[in-house]
C-alpha cells in the first residue's frame, strides 16, 4: 500500500479477484449514474477480470474504497495509459491525483497518458488541475459488418497484395510518416516501432494490405486491419471480436482518386469473411476529410475520447 498524505492510500494489483471486481463495478455504475458518461472504455471494461493487459489501482479515501484504475504499461512505443474513475462522493480530495501519481510511478520511461471518455468539462478541469494538456481528441466510429458492404473499386494502374514483412517495413513507413504530419505519435514511427507491432499476439500479415502501382511496385498507400478477441489470430480475450481499421493511410504526395476507400472497403470484406459482426476506428475529430470517407461507408460516430499528457520537460 502507498500513502499519499493522510487521507489517501492506493493499492497496486496484476490481476483483481472477484470482491474486488464487484467493488469496481460498482462504483462504475455509481460514476456513470451522476457523470452520465461511461468513465472506462470496453477494453478497461473487459479485462478487469484478467492480468494481460496491465495494472489495478484501488484507491482509498479514509480507508474506504472510492477509485480506480487501470494502468496500461504494455505499449512501448506511445508509452503508458491509464484510465481512472473516482466516486462522486470522494472528488475533489486528492485521492484522483494521488491516482494519477501512483500510475506514474508505475510508468517503466515516466511517461503517462490520461484518457477521458467523453470530451466533458470534469474531465478538463481534472486535468488543469494536474496541470496536464489535451493533445489528442478521437472520434470511436463503428458499423455493422453485417450491413452491405460496397463493392471494392480499385482504380487503375494500382494492385492490393498482403503485407510482406521482409520487404515492406521501408515503404509503409516512408508512407506513414507522409500521411501523419500532422499527428506526431503517428508518424514519427520508426522500423523499430513498427517491429513491436509486429511481434504482437493479434498480427497477421493476411490482414494487412498494401496498395502499390502495378507497374513500378511501388508503395502508394496501405490499410492494416486488427482482430480484437475471440481467440482469433492469438488472442485469449474472453469477448467477442471485433475488427478494426487500425491504420489507413495513403501517399498524400502520389493521390490516386479513390484509393481510399478502396483500402478500406478491401479490409472490411477481409473482416467480414472472417465471421466479425462489427468494425471499428479511431478517427481524429479534425480529420474532416477521414471523418467524410468512414461516414460515406457507413460508420457513425460511436463516442469521442479525449487524451491529456504531460508536458513535456
Amino acid at each position: 500500500m502507498t500513502k499519499s498524505g493522510s487521507v489517501t492510500s492506493t493499492e497496486v494489483f496484476k490481476q483483481l479477484n472477484s470482491a474486488d471486481v464487484e467493488r469496481v463495478s460498482q462504483l462504475l455504475s455509481k460514476a456513470t449514474s451522476v457523470d452520465g458518461v461511461r468513465p472506462l472504455s470496453e477494453h478497461a471494461w473487459l479485462h478487469l477480470h484478467s492480468s494481460e493487459s496491465g495494472l489495478h489501482i484501488l484507491g482509498f479515501l479514509h480507508d474506504e474504497f472510492s477509485a480506480y484504475a487501470h494502468v496500461d504499461i504494455t505499449d512501448l512505443v506511445d508509452g503508458t495509459s491509464t484510465e481512472l474513475v473516482v466516486s462522486p462522493s470522494a472528488r475533489n480530495q486528492g485521492l484522483g491525483h494521488a491516482m494519477v501519481e501512483r500510475a506514474l510511478e508505475l510508468s517503466p520511461d515516466g511517461r503517462l497518458r490520461l484518457w477521458a471518455h467523453g470530451a466533458t468539462v470534469k474531465a478538463q478541469s481534472f486535468a488543469d488541475s494536474i496541470g496536464y494538456l489535451l493533445n489528442r481528441s478521437l472520434w470511436q466510429m463503428r458499423r455493422s459488418l453485417f450491413a452491405p458492404l460496397p463493392a471494392t473499386q480499385i482504380p487503375q494502374g494500382v494492385r492490393i497484395r498482403t503485407f510482406d514483412p521482409l520487404t515492406d517495413i521501408p515503404g509503409v513507413l516512408a508512407i506513414n510518416a507522409r500521411a501523419f504530419t500532422d499527428l506526431p505519435d503517428q508518424g514519427s514511427w520508426n522500423e523499430h516501432d513498427i517491429t513491436v507491432r509486429l511481434s504482437e499476439s493479434w498480427f497477421n500479415a493476411d490482414g494487412f494490405f498494401i496498395a502499390v502501382d502495378s507497374q513500378s511496385e511501388a508503395i502508394l498507400g496501405f490499410h492494416w486491419t486488427k482482430v480484437h478477441g475471440s481467440g482469433l489470430h492469438g488472442s485469449d480475450h474472453s469477448h467477442e471480436a471485433i475488427g478494426e481499421v487500425y491504420v489507413l493511410a495513403v501517399d498524400p504526395t502520389h493521390r490516386v482518386p479513390g484509393l481510399g476507400r478502396a483500402l478500406t472497403t478491401y479490409g472490411l470484406t477481409y473482416l467480414r469473411e472472417l465471421g466479425l459482426r462489427q468494425a471499428m476506428l479511431y478517427v481524429d475529430s479534425s480529420n474532416e476529410r477521414g471523418i467524410s470517407l468512414y461516414e460515406g461507408l457507413g460508420f457513425v460516430h460511436w463516442d469521442t475520447d479525449v487524451m491529456f499528457g504531460r508536458p513535456r520537460q
